[in-house]
């Protein structure tokens, strides 16, 4: 996983997660990566400097506060846990089914190919990508 600080054609700074920096251009060149804030899909790399880990002794003993940025995704994970149900690989079947009045509305979250996102969101299917990988997904 690679961390991003990202900006967009307003100057909204966030950052994301991606699986990797091939993921993040595949991605952004499929116009799926957009501004948190806005929107936008004309987003930007930032110039970011490399994260580097103290040893473990070291860190056992930070006591540094949590940034606000992983508090505010780590509160949007749980939302999105807590008031959704994982529907895995079938996420693009059922956001279709809901969207095309198959089956009844309701919040969802799961995981998609690239291919079928890209469907998706060209056949006005609203769907949005999560700054988090599932936890059944997770290390």
């Amino acid at each position: 996983m690679i961390r991003y600080a990202l900006t967009c054609d307003e100057k909204h700074g966030f950052d994301s997660w991606f699986q990797s920096a091939e993921a993040y251009d595949r991605l952004r060149g499929a116009g799926l990566v957009s501004c948190s804030i806005c929107g936008s899909t004309e987003v930007e790399k930032l110039l970011m400097a490399p994260a580097v880990r103290p040893a473990r002794k070291a860190a056992a003993t930070l006591t540094a506060p949590a940034n606000p940025v992983e508090e505010a995704f780590a509160k949007m994970r749980r939302t999105v846990e807590e008031n959704s149900e994982y529907v895995g690989m079938n996420f693009a079947s059922e956001a279709r089914a809901m969207h095309d009045g198959d089956t009844p509305h309701r919040s969802i979250y799961g995981e998609a190919k690239m291919e079928e996102a890209r469907s998706l969101i060209e056949d006005g299917v609203p769907v949005a990508p999560l700054p988090f990988m599932p936890s059944r997904k997770t290390n």
